[in-house]
């Protein structure tokens, strides 16, 4: 039930993307950035000194810094760690016990790590609107497109994506910042998210449509 051990793969390229069923674009006065479970925890299942990590740290540390420059919120999700069965629900099922009660652990990468005006929200299920209050804060900044990143691809992400469908916010899937358990499955998250609840974009793309 623990995590995998995930092996490298290279990030989806442009010409690779599946073929989206919307044509949104990003407005940086209605969008916010999510940064999804980017945690030392996740992230130690990859190699660090290979594909797909290093392009996706690379890519949230730009958008997240282009965000910043265009007056676009930025949004954290971060799991607690040392949870109880009880708050695990049935995660504990599917996935053990989860983050351990250590800070290395739970905590973000340097590289990509909150400022002080960013929000950290804390997670608890797949979908990040599920015992959070960001739906709410979405409501309350005006902001109705969300762009998601981080891990993983085919789990909280596309899940995340989904829930924001459901509310009539726009979601943009970057598919090369995030990443997943493998090529095959990362892919797949690409095509579900694309034919049924999000645009899926590239980091190149999201913010220069909008220019």
């Amino acid at each position: 039930m623990a995590l995998p051990a995930i092996a490298p793969y290279p990030m989806p390229q442009p010409d690779g993307l599946p073929a989206n069923r919307v044509r949104w674009k990003v407005d940086p006065d209605r969008a916010v950035l999510l940064v999804h479970d980017l945690q030392n925890y996740f992230l130690s299942a990859f190699d660090s000194r290979a594909e797909p990590v290093v392009t996706l740290l690379h890519q949230v540390a730009r958008l997240r810094e282009e965000a910043a420059a265009l007056g676009v919120p930025v949004i954290y999700t971060a799991q607690p760690g040392g949870q109880t069965p009880r708050e695990r629900g049935l995660q504990q099922d599917f996935w053990g016990p989860g983050l351990p009660a250590d800070a290395h652990a739970a905590a973000i990468p340097d590289a990509v790590a909150p400022q002080p005006a960013d929000t950290v929200l804390t997670k608890w299920k797949y979908s990040a609107f599920v015992r959070t209050d960001l739906l709410e804060q979405l409501r309350e900044q005006g902001r109705d497109q969300i762009i998601i990143t981080g891990v993983y691809a085919h789990i909280g992400v596309l899940m995340t994506a989904c829930d924001a469908w459901m509310q009539d916010i726009q979601a943009f899937l970057v598919a090369d910042a995030v990443a997943d358990f493998s090529e095959r499955e990362h892919h797949m998250a690409l095509e579900w998210a694309a034919g049924r609840c999000a645009q899926v974009t590239t980091a190149d793309r999201v913010f220069s449509a909008s220019a």
